[in-house]
């Protein structure tokens, strides 16, 4: 059962470890405000949810209705993109597993367990001893060149206008009245310049599509 003493100090050790892998892991990659509040707003509040369950006795009933609040709730924004699921997923779950621990073991398997979830975060997002491909839509005026026999020069052109590395191209809708093609282009090892997975590029200047949404 937490004393007062404890329950901080697990507090703050809880915190300091979401801090670690929300600053120095997530945040470099992904500077975004709104997941940085929702990663550390979780953690926190799901920490002394799992200290109260573990504090008092709760019927079964109670317990589970509880963490359904938690399973009805659901932003009306867009999708949030897998990495940022995934890192709320750790940061939903490290609380729970802290409380537990704090509650049933001791610091030393606390520290390994947070340790190495931290050690992978980091070994994960350095990208080591795997070769990433990124993506990225555009919009594209040239149809001529979408033709087989001109991949090539498509290549070379997108490369061109792009400052992208490109190595090879998908082919999606094509709009003939429009003049226009939705392309997705792959490339290796850099930064998408701000770019979401979700916009698009385009490099037409048209009234009806070029403005991102």
């Amino acid at each position: 059962m937490f004393t007062s003493i404890n329950l901080l100090t697990g507090f703050a050790v809880n915190l300091a470890i979401a801090l670690i892998i929300v600053r120095f892991i997530y945040y470099p990659v992904k500077q975004n405000k709104s997941y940085v509040f929702t990663f550390l707003a979780f953690n926190t509040i799901i920490f002394f949810v799992m200290s109260l369950l573990s504090s008092i006795e709760l019927s079964v009933g109670a317990g589970f209705g509880l963490f359904a609040i938690f399973s009805v709730l659901r932003y009306r924004t867009n999708p949030m993109p897998p990495r940022d699921m995934t890192y709320l997923f750790i940061l939903i779950g490290l609380p729970v597993i802290n409380s537990g621990l704090l509650n049933n073991a001791g610091w030393d398997v606390l520290l390994v367990a947070n340790g190495a979830v931290v050690g992978v975060l980091y070994v994960l997002e350095q990208g080591w001893g795997f070769h990433y491909e990124q993506s990225q839509r555009v919009s594209y005026e040239r149809i001529e060149l979408i033709r087989p026999e001109n991949h090539d020069l498509l290549l070379a052109d997108l490369r061109e206008r792009t400052g992208l590395p490109v190595k090879r191209v998908e082919i999606g809708n094509i709009n003939f009245l429009k003049d226009s093609a939705d392309l997705r282009i792959y490339y290796d090892g850099v930064a998408q310049h701000g770019w979401d997975e979700e916009q698009s590029v385009y490099l037409i200047y048209d009234e009806d599509t070029a403005v991102q949404n």
